[in-house]
């Protein structure tokens, strides 16, 4: 190879172009600005689906279904990236319909059109969210696994805390006028989509990102994959999460209950969800930083802040409530950011986007079932959804307890 094309190789390696950490914090940018749109719309579902005459079993299936279908369909969406290897095309196509989803929910003004926009949104993040996370994988195989993925997830959160606080402060100026509320989250989504086309003109192929890594300091085997299958303790774990995520509430339950209980105004609900967002942020980078030093142990802490989101957050206490949706987010913290990481170490490169897929189908089965769950008991009996909180959560430590990860 003469110099002239050795230097042209060299520029088109993505380390040339962009470190790792670069690129993690441009695609936490991204999300950040994204997380204003989405975030900013789910802090209030609970109080939009009900101001359109929807119970409080409605919202839990609606934002069930959504939260089912953000996962879900991953089962189709994982295995095509992997397939087709666009993950850039689909990581902007997901992105592209939650930003167009988010204001139009504030003008659809009938509750099935409403339900319609929800699920839309989630399906948003069923399309993108496989290949983001196999193209985050790859920068976080140079940064860890579990800071790489707590740092994406903290930024994250900048813009969850944002979105609410913005939507907030629309609605107390406008009277709780939804529609301007969502529609000014149009801006930070067209953001989203011209940053992710650079970012993407940057950094065309992150995989070299790993393949690089592997070059300079060669490894011990990652599992084989034979068959077509998922290495053995993949469904064990994915069971752990579907397990803890059955008893997780969502926060649209949580927020019909301090509206419908006149614990809080409409208005004050996406500040309590900010701030769970920033609590989020810290979990995140807390028990990631435990996870590259400790493994898989850390997880612990997932069912036990399920199970005290639904011992405090349905209580009529103004102040305990909030404690619990607080706590609410540092589960989410867990969830979104050192589940994700787990992943990663757990299955290798070639299948991973597939991984992400079936894990997500799996956890969106149980999603659906909290929600309808937490929703149907919270009306029917609270002392109840709370044994059986409880109930599920032994279970979900049992499963984790046979877990066996392998992190590299």
């Amino acid at each position: 190879m003469n110099p002239a094309e050795s230097e042209e190789g060299e520029a088109d390696r993505p380390a040339a172009r962009m470190t790792p950490w670069r690129f993690v914090v441009w695609f936490g940018t991204i999300s950040l600005l994204a997380d204003c749109v989405y975030e900013g719309a789910r802090s209030i579902t609970g109080p939009l689906l009900a101001s359109l005459g929807a119970s409080s079993l409605v919202v839990g299936v609606v934002t069930g279904a959504g939260e089912a279908a953000a996962l879900g369909l991953r089962l189709a969406s994982g295995p095509m990236a992997d397939r087709t290897r666009r993950f850039w095309g689909l990581a902007i196509a997901g992105y592209a319909l939650t930003v167009v989803s988010v204001p139009l929910l504030g003008v659809a003004g009938v509750l099935w059109a409403a339900c319609v926009l929800v699920i839309a949104e989630r399906v948003g993040k069923a399309v993108r969210s496989p290949a983001k996370d196999t193209l985050l994988s790859h920068a976080t195989a140079a940064t860890g696994r579990g800071l790489g993925f707590a740092v994406h997830e903290a930024l994250d959160q900048i813009g969850a805390v944002a979105g609410p606080l913005l939507v907030a402060g629309v609605l107390a100026l406008t009277g709780n006028d939804y529609g301007p509320a969502l529609g000014v989250l149009a801006a930070p989504g067209i953001a989203v989509l011209l940053l992710l086309f650079w970012l993407r003109a940057r950094v065309p192929d992150p995989e070299a990102y790993e393949r690089d890594l592997k070059a300079a300091a060669p490894t011990p085997a990652t599992p084989r994959v034979q068959g077509g299958r998922m290495p053995r303790a993949f469904w064990p774990y994915a069971g752990f999460t579907a397990a803890t995520t059955t008893g997780f509430a969502t926060f649209g339950v949580l927020s019909y209950h301090l509206v419908e209980r006149h614990l809080l105004t409409a208005a004050w609900v996406p500040v309590v969800y900010a701030a769970a967002m920033a609590v989020d942020a810290v979990a995140a980078l807390a028990t990631g930083w435990l996870y590259d030093r400790i493994g898989p142990r850390v997880l612990v802490a997932l069912p036990v802040l399920t199970t005290a989101v639904v011992v405090l957050a349905f209580t009529d206490t103004v102040a305990i409530a909030v404690a619990g949706s607080l706590l609410w987010g540092a589960a989410m913290g867990i969830q979104e950011s050192t589940l994700r990481a787990t992943v990663a170490d757990l299955v290798p490169s070639g299948r991973r986007a597939t991984a992400y897929g079936l894990f997500a189908g799996v956890v969106g089965a149980a999603s659906l079932a909290g929600g309808a769950l937490t929703g149907g008991l919270y009306g029917y009996s609270i002392p109840l959804l709370i044994t059986v909180v409880i109930a599920i959560q032994v279970l979900a430590v049992a499963l984790l307890a046979v877990t066996r990860v392998g992190r590299r």
